[in-house]
């Protein structure tokens, strides 16, 4: 309503709640006539005549300038300078319509000008255009732009802009013009997305620019990148053979150092652990993909399905060779293997890959043993699958897998037997959750350090579970859903490295034994499983910041009992 009335001991209050706003265009027609102005502003040669009463409530700048006894608060004509002409046009006419129209011609100027006149949503409203515009070739430029202005938000968002597509950016002219200082704090951030292989890169490339002044930067930017768990054959025929590194001996000192941690494992306990510590991306986005799995009948399927979490939609992808439920999936230089697992009549030793731009499975060599219900995770260049059930007993267990050889080898065996656990890297090292022995369901967590090849004992979970589903997210370690021995269970519990302490977050919507956990975009995906009556195909995400689950795409080909990984973009 634009008109009300109250009654209040026989008086009456009226009010009219449009008179701002239909006054307002009256004021600016009054400045297009030229009438009643009382005050003239000068930016280089151009003038704009307006009312200070107009000028003072609207734009922070003016009101100080003229309530504050100042020579401009009596001035006619008082001179604005650091400001575009067209830009202060166009905020003197937002200052009566609060309106302004932004686009690629004028959001420099309108940003530098808002902020000069202290109109924070103006400003802010040109950062948000920024932060919609965010590409590979302008991302470094913004940020620097909003460092200037201090607009913190823009900063922040062109930053993770710049850590999701780190490798993309360092191809653009725009990178290699950055400073030594911003180059090594780059390379030294944990949550940059670049394999070793392309942080090496792009240093060289920079360092290429102008080589004759940044050479002599080279030791130091060199030492922030993780050489150790870069592959023997990169370290060999790219690394060791360029120039650059050839003629420098602090630099081959280096790379002599990342080649000992791959000839002398028992020596890696000494090694800097910052350098040897795997890159945590935070909100890095990939394709999630659903493995093998079980039919509503409970019988194994070799189908494939795949995720884009922009689109959310599932799409059927290149089946596997074989069938296989409670199959081992993990990731390991973007390409996800398929291990063990139960075919519907026997336990698997065999392990597939998924590789090549056409995404096609193909064999690899066999493990040592037979294993379904296995847990696997990729940790320096390794795969390891730790435990399972090989049709007779829950097994202690643990083999790695070397890829450059297509060779498994057996590694410290844990402390427990343990079939259906949840297996995970984390914190430099592999962290195995609960599981069970065939007799007793375990809430206690031990963790595998290749360094040493020992396993120590880590903090035990609030609950007991198996058939679970882990993940890390954010630097924290995530343990969900699974069976306690008498209830299926939906609640959710972090692990803080920090505190070192389990906490609960918010519950999942459903009860989930066998649930697979991916943690994706910044968030988890919690896939299918099983409810105590039937399997499951639906999805839930969980986001840290809200702390609330909501339910995503459902599968369209499988019915709980999936593996679960997710290759980056």
């Amino acid at each position: 309503m634009a008109e009300s009335c109250t009654m209040s001991g026989g008086c009456v209050m009226f009010q009219q709640a449009d008179l701002a706003s239909s006054a307002f265009p009256v004021f600016e027609e009054i400045r297009k006539q030229g009438k009643l102005c009382d005050v003239t502003i000068k930016v280089e040669d151009k003038l704009f005549s307006a009312h200070r009463i107009v000028l003072c409530a609207t734009i922070p700048y003016f009101n100080s300038m003229f309530t504050i006894d100042m020579v401009e608060s009596r001035q006619r004509e008082v001179e604005v300078r650091g400001i575009d002409p067209s830009a202060m046009e166009s905020l003197i006419q937002f200052a009566y319509s609060g309106k302004i129209t932004i686009h690629p011609g004028n959001v420099n100027n309108l940003m530098i000008g808002a902020a000069y006149l202290q109109l924070n949503q103006v400003r802010d409203a040109c950062a948000d255009f920024y932060k919609q515009r965010l590409d590979c070739k302008n991302v470094l430029s913004i940020q620097s732009f909003a460092e200037t202005l201090s607009c913190t938000d823009l900063v922040k968002a062109a930053d993770r802009f710049l850590e999701k597509n780190f490798t993309q950016v360092a191809e653009e002219e725009e990178f290699v013009s950055i400073d030594v200082s911003q180059m090594q704090e780059l390379l030294n951030r944990d949550s940059l997305c670049v394999t070793e292989e392309g942080a090496f890169e792009a240093l060289i490339r920079w360092v290429k620019k102008d080589s004759e002044s940044r050479s002599k930067h080279l030791p130091n930017l060199l030492a922030q990148v993780r050489l150790p768990l870069l592959s023997p054959t990169f370290l060999t025929d790219r690394v060791s053979k360029e120039e650059l590194i050839r003629s420098c001996h602090r630099c081959r000192d280096l790379v002599d150092e990342a080649k000992d941690f791959h000839l002398l494992p028992e020596r890696r306990s000494m090694f800097k652990s910052y350098r040897c510590r795997p890159r945590c991306f935070a909100d890095v986005s990939g394709l999630l993909y659903a493995v093998g799995g079980l039919t509503k009948a409970g019988d194994s399927l070799s189908t494939v399905e795949v995720m884009d979490p922009v689109t959310g939609r599932w799409n059927p992808a290149e089946a596997m060779s074989i069938r296989r439920s409670r199959v081992g999936v993990a990731i390991l230089r973007n390409n996800l293997y398929a291990i063990g697992g139960y075919n519907g009549v026997d336990r698997l030793q065999t392990v597939e890959v998924l590789d090549g731009p056409k995404r096609i499975w193909r064999g690899i060599g066999s493990m040592n043993c037979k294993r379904s219900a296995a847990g696997a995770a990729s940790l320096h260049d390794y795969l390891y699958v730790c435990g399972g059930y090989d049709g007779v007993t829950s097994l202690n267990t643990v083999e790695s897998y070397d890829p450059s050889t297509d060779c498994w080898k057996c590694v410290s065996a844990m402390n427990k037997h343990r079939s259906a656990a949840g297996v995970v890297a984390f914190d430099n090292h592999i962290y195995v959750l609960g599981g069970h022995d065939g007799l007793s369901i375990f809430d206690s967590v031990e963790k595998y350090n290749p360094q040493t090849g020992r396993w120590t004992p880590g903090v035990s979970m609030l609950s007991k579970r198996c058939r679970l589903g882990v993940a890390v997210l954010e630097g924290k370690l995530y343990a969900c859903g699974g069976y306690d021995g008498s209830t299926f269970l939906r609640s959710v519990e972090v692990f803080d490295p920090k505190t070192e302490k389990w906490n609960h977050v918010a519950p999942m919507s459903v009860t989930r034994s066998r649930v697979a956990l991916a943690a994706n975009a910044g968030r988890l995906w919690a896939v299918g499983g099983y409810d105590g009556t039937a399997n499951l195909n639906t999805v839930e995400v969980y986001d840290p910041k809200i702390d609330k689950w909501s339910f995503g795409s459902s599968m369209c080909a499988h019915e709980g009992g999936v593996g679960l990984g997710v290759v980056p973009l």
